[in-house]
């Protein structure tokens, strides 16, 4: 009789490939620069525009309207294209734009225009880097073990996400923001390592040069799936108001707490851990989390964002937004498990390329409106808006979930195994499709986003 797999053997089993091994390893450095960068950048954009709340703003807007616009033709790229090549040359323009950005703050020449510049240089080409990075996962590991290695990616972007920005803060307090840019720059390297080490003959369900998936079929097929439509909906929500920490935390830490760099960096910190912790937790997930799941983990994830808003003393924020991270990754893993589980194996790359267009694409306007709220109201104002503005949100859609829950059981049962009545998904449904779903769009995506959502700076 065979042994159950431990705990660790459980959490890291997708780690027992050595393509995804070489994947994750050359992205922990990597993510770990981009989070340095993070700081480094809003810092220096503080610096620049006297703490101007609509600078920040304008320069996360930039950096993401990109991906409004340039996501689905990435997404069209990678579906026609050798994934890893894609991501060898994203990744090596990525860290040109950041030695150039370098180069410029250790000359003491950096201006606010140049960061701008950047920003809009670099989101263009993140635009055809997420969708390949996504959809490589597959290939790296094969559907099998997808949902594992889904979790384990968000758990290492969030492990540095915890170690950049503290480390970030003790460079730029003792150096400046010129050398954790260089050290960014040089970040990069460690992805295409690993890309060029990868065996090309071990990757599975490649789907190079297949004709791009139609966009319009895909959203009929959500128009006629209420409980998918119901999560996006929910995820476009909570993101457009609540995933601005990259906004409202520097803002926080230096208006409110009156903190220098290494202490942004602790705020920063604090949220990743408890992002860390759920990305963990959920890494033990084997089927399709139910709606109630999703709802309650954005009326928490709301609730403790306003909270943290209130927080009186430094600590206490510490504490709040530890809970917060905890919070919004275990929503974030829950939405993408359930939307993604839930779809019809022929639509499921489409799906999730819409999923990730709109937990990114509604970065620019929410950067923008948060930015000036803080401006002209209250820093505070950014964290109370996001945080009541999602527990509406999630309040509204756990009435609209019991009302489609109630007609979904009045309904006939003859739907079909992907009509949202159930949150197991069947056997050997991904298999039966595994040929029908290449070339269809992104494939299943890594589900963070933060690992998708992350800023590659």
């Amino acid at each position: 009789m065979s042994k159950r797999p431990g705990l660790l053997g459980s959490t890291f089993r997708s780690l027992s490939v050595r393509n995804f091994r070489l994947f994750a390893s050359g992205q922990i450095l990597s993510v770990a620069g981009t989070w340095m960068m993070v700081v480094a950048q809003d810092w220096l954009v503080l610096s620049l525009s006297g703490d101007s709340g609509t600078a920040l703003g304008t320069v996360t807007a930039l950096q993401f309207t990109p991906m409004l616009l340039l996501t689905l033709y990435g997404g069209r790229l990678a579906d026609r294209h050798d994934k890893r090549l894609l991501l060898t040359v994203t990744n090596l323009v990525s860290g040109v734009l950041a030695l150039l950005l370098a180069a410029l703050a250790l000359s003491g020449t950096a201006q606010l225009w140049h960061v701008y510049l950047f920003a809009l240089a670099l989101g263009t080409v993140n635009a055809f880097e997420v969708p390949a990075r996504i959809s490589f996962v597959r290939e790296l590991v094969g559907p099998e073990l997808l949902p594992n290695a889904s979790a384990l990616s968000a758990a290492y972007f969030n492990t540095a996400r915890v170690v950049g920005p503290a480390v970030a803060g003790l460079v730029i307090s003792a150096a400046g923001t010129g050398p954790v840019m260089l050290l960014n720059a040089a970040s990069y390297l460690a992805t295409v390592v690993g890309l060029r080490m990868m065996r090309p003959a071990e990757l599975r369900d490649r789907a190079t040069g297949a004709g791009p998936a139609k966009v319009a079929d895909g959203l009929r097929y959500l128009a006629s799936r209420a409980d998918l439509g119901l999560m996006l909906a929910l995820v476009g929500v909570v993101s457009l108001f609540g995933f601005n920490f990259h906004l409202t935390l520097p803002l926080a830490a230096k208006s409110v707490f009156g903190a220098d760099a290494s202490a942004f960096g602790l705020l920063t910190t604090a949220l990743a851990a408890g992002s860390l912790l759920a990305a963990l937790v959920t890494t033990a997930r084997r089927e399709r989390p139910a709606a109630r799941t999703v709802l309650v983990a954005a009326l928490a994830f709301g609730a403790l964002e306003a909270a943290a808003g209130w927080a009186p003393t430094f600590p206490a924020a510490l504490v709040l937004l530890f809970l917060t991270g905890y919070a919004m990754t275990y929503f974030a893993q829950a939405a993408n498990h359930r939307i993604q589980l839930g779809s019809d194996p022929r639509f499921t790359g489409r799906v999730m390329a819409l999923y990730t267009l709109i937990l990114q694409g509604s970065s620019p306007l929410g950067a923008l409106f948060v930015g000036w709220l803080a401006e002209h109201h209250s820093v505070r104002a950014g964290l109370y808006l996001g945080g009541l503005a999602s527990l509406a949100a999630a309040l509204a859609a756990l009435v609209a979930e019991r009302f489609r829950a109630r007609g979904a059981r009045a309904a006939s049962p003859s739907d079909g195994p992907y009509d949202g009545g159930t949150d197991r998904l069947p056997q050997g449904k991904g298999e039966e499709h595994a040929d029908h779903d290449q070339g269809q769009g992104h494939d299943q995506g890594q589900g963070h986003e933060h690992d998708v959502s992350r800023p590659r700076r």
